[in-house]
């Protein structure tokens, strides 16, 4: 099996291909996929020859003994199809992020913001037939797992039909650069009021960003 240190990219902090101070480096190859997993709604980036484009998609993330595969789909009157190939893609996987308030340290300084992001590049290749099939029909069945909706229920000329309409890829993963900023440089009692704080808010990314943040000072 392919280790994590073949895809993270191994660069000084200043040479990366996302900034990432090395004590926000994520390098966990178990952790990484599981975030992937649970932020697959990601943004597909390439280049044109002239511009950058992008497209936000949901994603699968497959793992085998050869790596790591994303499977995903565009429109097929998305221009962006005709990008894939020439060039390195980077898919963006985006997770909690927050507004970190100065008030919450012990000594003067200025707020930040925290965050866990992962950047992954990779060779796209078109998915047909079969392949793209069962690429949407596990989709459905991931977010459908109470229910017993699946593609194979519906009428199948239908589907075959809508399939038409749908550009299917795959990204065999080559470089990860994954960054979670998550208050690394502050005193434990510090980190602790943080987490405190974070907790009062309420909200979904200040929820996850706390316990990010707790779990990483237990290590």
């Amino acid at each position: 099996m392919i280790s994590v240190q073949q895809y993270v990219t191994q660069l000084p902090d200043k040479g990366g291909l996302m900034y990432i101070p090395k004590y926000y480096r994520e390098e966990d190859r178990q952790k990484i996929l599981g975030f992937l997993k649970q932020n697959s709604f990601a943004a597909l980036v390439t280049f044109d020859g002239e511009k950058p484009i992008a497209t936000h998609t949901p994603v699968e993330i497959v793992e085998s003994e050869n790596g790591w595969t994303i499977y995903g789909h565009l429109s097929r009157a998305n221009p962006q199809k005709k990008t894939f190939g020439a060039h390195e893609a980077l898919l963006i996987f985006q997770g909690a992020h927050t507004y970190i308030s100065a008030r919450w340290y012990t000594e003067v300084d200025v707020p930040t913001w925290d965050y866990m992001i992962v950047h992954v590049y990779g060779n796209v290749r078109e998915i047909r037939g079969d392949e793209l099939y069962s690429v949407l029909s596990r989709l459905v069945e991931n977010h459908e797992l109470n229910t017993s909706y699946r593609l194979e229920g519906l009428p199948q000329d239908m589907v075959r039909k809508e399939i038409k309409g749908v550009f299917g890829f795959a990204m065999e993963v080559t470089r990860i650069d994954a960054g979670y900023k998550l208050s690394q440089g502050k005193t434990q009692e510090e980190r602790t009021n943080i987490v405190s704080e974070l907790e009062k808010r309420g909200d979904e990314d200040s929820r996850v960003t706390a316990e990010a943040i707790r779990r990483q000072s237990e290590k």
